[in-house]
């Protein structure tokens, strides 16, 4: 694009200039064509806008359109959504502290606060001062078998795989989490030159592909997995059972940008067809995944070891707590995808009607842990479209100990929600492995607006704790938060998800009656059916 309006703006001027026989024909067409052509120039040479810098000239009337949106609105009924994944309000939010703008707004709430589903926090009579608290809550990662236990931010990045998304806005995702004191998930295509360039903190995820740590034949390695998961840079590692984008589904590598790059990274042949299985091969049951975690343990040299799942039959789960009773052997953490996550591409029946939300998968999550009695040995990470300090307050009233986001992280690199996500054409070079899309996104520009959003989100947090007279992020519980549950009907959290007594599963005579079913069904054994 920025060669073929180069070619054109020479072609253009030298046409006029030919036409033009008179002094004051070429001033005019001067005057014309050359602003057009320095703003073009401009465009391409800028580093703060890809979707311009891809685009010259051409690129700016979305940014006309957007200022003319709520303008228009003005004039016209719009549904409860605008048609995108993110609400207007979240993405107003999100770019504004990514640029480090004021992110306050005028005229009060834009929300109905009596639909069905509104939710908000409670506040104190007597708040704290926040200036006076933790701007950095952390949370540490690594129960009694754990040798290098992590100190994990309260958000770190989500799950978004080198493949997914294009080299540059790997670097500036883990550029940005240097700068931030955060960490940065690889996903499961493996650990790149991109995530290690800048040193920041990662999280190393294992798929069913075993990417990285895998032999010829696809199966796990234990030599390939020691060798990346010894290097300073990876501070824990994560196996993905599921994911709340496409639960139970395999992925599929097309040829076609099977790079030599990307399958030296992955450990495949380069210009193939790279299948992810949707089951593990290296174990098959709940005994044999706990197994596998204390491997992997020993193996990195007692790192924090934890699995990802999106919850599907709850006795599934409960299987996997019966087997770590069995064995006393506990993943370090465990991450729960919510079904209404994702970010790249996957069928739109496995994005819509596959896998438990979010919110619901916490509080089982939680639930099950207590229940048990293990709760005490492992930490619950959490991703689902966590955008907000609101969010992280909400997710953490039902369970979780920290968070992950991924949608966040991609708009504060500059994506526009294009939606192109799985085309491999996105504008603004995000999720793209086309180098003349991916030349649009600056590094050195977005690395610090994604510090940028996480410095502001996680001082909005604080700010949100202290205004509840809280101090801590723990103290943070199911009282905390309010939903309408209809017109006339308010509940709190700890109504709507009633928590259990400590080690009520570990005798099912004494379980409750809505884990009774799956209680029964689940077993250490085999994961069932």
């Amino acid at each position: 694009m920025r060669t073929i309006f180069l070619v054109c703006s020479i072609l253009v001027t030298a046409l006029i200039l030919l036409w033009s026989y008179f002094w004051i024909n070429a001033l005019f067409a001067f005057i014309v064509v050359g602003p057009i052509i320095y703003m073009g120039i401009y465009d391409m040479v800028q580093t703060r806008q890809s979707l311009k810098r891809n685009f010259p000239f051409v690129g700016r009337l979305r940014y006309v359109f957007e200022d003319l949106r709520p303008k228009i609105q003005q004039y016209f009924v719009e549904s409860d959504t605008d048609g995108a994944p993110i609400n207007r309000n979240d993405r107003s939010v999100i770019y504004q502290r990514a640029k480090k703008q004021v992110d306050t707004i005028p005229f009060g709430t834009q929300l109905d606060v009596y639909a069905e589903g509104y939710e908000w926090m409670t506040h104190s009579v007597n708040p704290l001062d926040h200036h006076k608290l933790d701007h950095h809550p952390r949370v540490l990662v690594g129960n009694k078998d754990c040798k290098q236990p992590y100190n994990a931010s309260i958000m770190n990045i989500s799950a978004m795989s080198f493949g997914s998304l294009s080299g540059n806005a790997v670097e500036a995702l883990n550029a940005g989490a240097k700068i931030g004191g955060f960490a940065h998930n690889t996903g499961e295509g493996g650990i790149s030159p991109h995530h290690l360039k800048y040193s920041g903190d990662i999280i190393w995820q294992i798929g069913t592909g075993y990417f990285g740590a895998r032999d010829e034949a696809g199966n796990f390695s234990p030599e390939a997995f020691q060798k990346n998961a010894l290097r300073p840079e990876v501070k824990m590692i994560e196996i993905k059972l599921s994911q709340g984008a496409k639960p139970g589904h395999g992925g599929i590598l097309p040829a076609k940008k099977n790079t030599p790059e990307i399958a030296a990274i992955r450990l495949v042949k380069p210009g193939t067809t790279v299948f992810s299985p949707p089951f593990h091969s290296a174990f098959s049951t709940p005994i044999g995944l706990i197994e596998f975690i204390q491997k992997l343990r020993e193996l990195s040299g007692g790192k924090p070891i934890g699995f990802k799942m999106c919850i599907g039959r709850k006795s599934e789960f409960l299987g996997i707590c019966k087997a770590m009773v069995k064995l006393d052997t506990y993943p370090d953490f465990i991450t729960i995808d919510g079904g209404e996550g994702g970010t790249g591409a996957a069928p739109p029946e496995f994005s819509n009607f596959v896998g438990m939300p979010l919110l619901d998968a916490i509080a089982f999550v939680d639930d099950a842990l207590r229940g048990f009695g293990i709760r005490q040995h492992i930490k619950i990470d959490c991703s689902g479209k966590i955008l907000t300090g609101f969010h992280i307050v909400r997710a953490l009233s039902l369970g979780a100990d920290f968070t992950n986001c991924a949608r966040a992280m991609m708009m504060a690199l500059g994506c526009i929600q294009a939606l192109e996500c799985n085309k491999n054409t996105c504008p603004t070079g995000v999720a793209t492995q086309d180098p003349y899309f991916a030349k649009g996104l600056v590094v050195e520009d977005k690395k610090s607006r994604v510090a940028n959003y996480h410095k502001h989100t996680i001082d909005s947090f604080v700010e949100l704790m202290s205004c509840a007279g809280l101090d801590r992020p723990e103290k943070i519980d199911r009282t905390h938060v309010y939903r309408r549950v209809f017109m006339n009907m308010v509940k709190t959290y700890a109504e709507i998800y009633p928590p259990i007594p400590d080690g009520c599963l570990l005798d099912e005579a004494d379980s409750p009656i809505e884990f009774d079913h799956y209680l029964k069904m689940a077993s250490a054994e085999n994961f069932g059916t």
